[in-house]
């Protein structure tokens, strides 16, 4: 289901996981690789998601797993980024059944202001939220938990410690996926 207007949502019925981050952090491609099949496009320039998109998945709980558009660079003009930061901001604060808002962030940049300023909005809304590093397979294994560290001694909010994933060598992505499925159960 696609909707470009608030008025387009499902009705709540399932719990929801909604995946937000900044245009060019690999969100289609993460989910993807997490759903083992390709629901969202991976277009070639950022800001392709310009709605947002609901994927019903079938599993031990059903739920929707929610695509946001990206926010930050993307080649669309002021307007149209405008619009779709009213559209997040409308499904964040409305849904009652978001359970949980994934956080995606480009691991070689960490938390950069615009993701910062989205972390101290979610956390004063209270709604629960996880930050997952993407694009890991850019930067040396060896490098991972000191630049890990690193993000979390700035001072990043996320229900658990961030996981670290490439959806182009799919590592961390199993282990993600586990971890969604233990907190959709806990329901």
């Amino acid at each position: 289901m696609t909707a470009f207007k608030e008025d387009q949502f499902p009705p709540q019925t399932l719990p929801e996981v909604a995946f937000v981050g900044r245009s060019n952090v690999g969100k289609s491609m993460l989910l993807n690789a997490l759903m083992e099949r390709k629901l969202a496009h991976v277009g070639s320039t950022p800001g392709k998601t310009r709605s947002v998109n609901f994927y019903k998945i079938e599993a031990e709980v059903d739920f929707f797993l929610v695509d946001l558009p990206g926010y930050g660079y993307a080649a669309r003009g002021f307007k149209e980024k405008e619009k779709w930061a009213k559209l997040i901001e409308q499904y964040i604060t409305q849904r009652e059944t978001l359970q949980l808002l994934v956080h995606l962030v480009d691991f070689r940049h960490g938390l950069l202001k615009n993701d910062q300023e989205l972390q101290e909005w979610i956390s004063q809304i209270g709604i629960p939220s996880l930050v997952v590093f993407t694009k890991a397979d850019k930067i040396s294994k060896g490098r991972h938990k000191g630049m890990l560290h690193s993000y979390i001694r700035k001072g990043l909010k996320s229900i658990e410690v961030p996981f670290i994933v490439s959806a182009q060598d799919k590592s961390g992505v199993g282990e993600f996926r586990q971890f969604l499925t233990q907190y959709l159960n806990r329901g």
